[in-house]
C-alpha cells in the first residue's frame, strides 16, 4: 500500500509549525500506524532528515501515549480504538492522510506530534486518592461492593488519560477524563470518604487549566477509545453541587 501523508511538523513550542507532505510506500496493510511512523522515520534518516517526533510507550491501547488526530478524527477511524491499535488496512491504497497533534489551549504542542499533557496530571494529583488506615491490609471480602457499582467503578477506571475526549470535544472540556477519575473512585466504599471534597478540587482544578466548558456535546464519549459514557460527567456535576452546598453550610 502506499500513501500521501500531511503531517503537521513544528520545531519546538516557539516555532511556527505547518503541515508537510510525505509520500510512503510499501507499507504492509497489517502494520499499525505507530509501525508505518516508524517506517518513515527511518526512511527519513536514511536521508539525513529530521524524523517526526509523537508519543508512544506499550502499544498495546493501555498507556494513552499515542494521541493523534487522524484525518480530523481523534485516534482515527475505528472507534473505540487508540492510535496503536489502528492498523493500515482501515485506510484506502493511495489515500491521504492527515496527521495532527491534539489542539487544545491546555494541550501546548512541544514538537510535531507531541503535546504537554501534564494538565490532566495535574487534575488527578488535586484529588484522585483516597483514605488509607494504617497497619495490615483489610481482606478484599470484608468490604463488600454491590455489582453494578464495582462494575461502574471499573468502567470508568478504564481511562486511560490520552486526552481524546479533550481534543474532539469543541469546547476543549476535559469533564470526560475529570468526571472518570473522579466516578471510578467515588463508586466504592473507600472512596466515599473524600468523594465530594475530590469533585471539588479536581473541578476546580481543571478549570484552572484552561479547559472548556462541557456543554455535554457527546464527541468525546465517541472518542474516546474506552467508549467512557457522559453518565459519568452528570454523576461528577452531582457531586461538584453537593461538595459546594457542603461548603457554604
Amino acid at each position: 500500500m502506499q500513501f500521501k501523508l500531511r503531517v503537521w511538523r513544528q520545531a519546538s513550542s516557539e516555532a511556527r509549525g505547518s503541515l508537510v507532505d510525505y509520500k510512503v510506500a510499501d507499507i504492509s496493510a497489517d502494520m499499525s500506524f505507530l509501525e508505518m511512523l516508524d517506517v518513515v522515520n527511518e526512511r527519513l534518516m536514511e536521508n539525513g532528515e529530521v524524523p517526526i517526533a509523537f508519543d508512544h510507550d506499550c502499544r498495546e491501547g493501555i498507556c494513552g501515549s499515542c494521541s493523534l488526530m487522524i484525518n480530523g478524527a481523534a485516534h482515527g477511524p475505528m472507534k473505540g480504538t487508540a492510535t496503536c491499535q489502528v492498523h493500515m488496512r482501515s485506510f484506502s491504497d493511495g489515500q491521504t492522510i492527515y496527521i495532527e497533534p491534539w489542539r487544545a489551549r491546555a494541550f501546548p504542542v512541544v514538537k510535531d506530534l507531541v503535546v504537554d499533557r501534564s494538565a490532566l496530571d495535574r487534575i488527578i494529583q488535586a484529588g484522585g486518592f483516597i483514605s488509607a488506615s494504617t497497619g495490615g491490609a483489610q481482606d478484599a471480602n470484608v468490604v463488600p461492593v454491590p455489582k453494578d457499582e464495582a462494575e461502574a467503578a471499573m468502567d470508568a477506571a478504564a481511562c486511560i488519560g490520552c486526552g481524546a475526549c479533550v481534543a474532539a470535544c469543541p469546547n476543549a472540556s476535559a469533564s470526560l477524563f475529570t468526571a472518570a477519575k473522579i466516578s471510578h473512585l467515588g463508586h466504592l466504599p473507600q472512596g466515599q470518604a473524600e468523594r465530594y471534597r475530590r469533585a471539588l478540587s479536581m473541578v476546580e482544578q481543571m478549570d484552572l487549566e484552561s479547559f472548556g466548558s462541557c456543554s455535554l456535546y457527546g464527541e468525546c464519549q465517541e472518542a474516546c477509545p474506552k467508549e467512557i459514557s457522559i453518565d459519568t460527567i452528570a454523576r461528577m456535576n452531582r457531586d461538584f453541587i453537593r461538595s459546594g452546598f457542603g461548603r457554604l453550610s
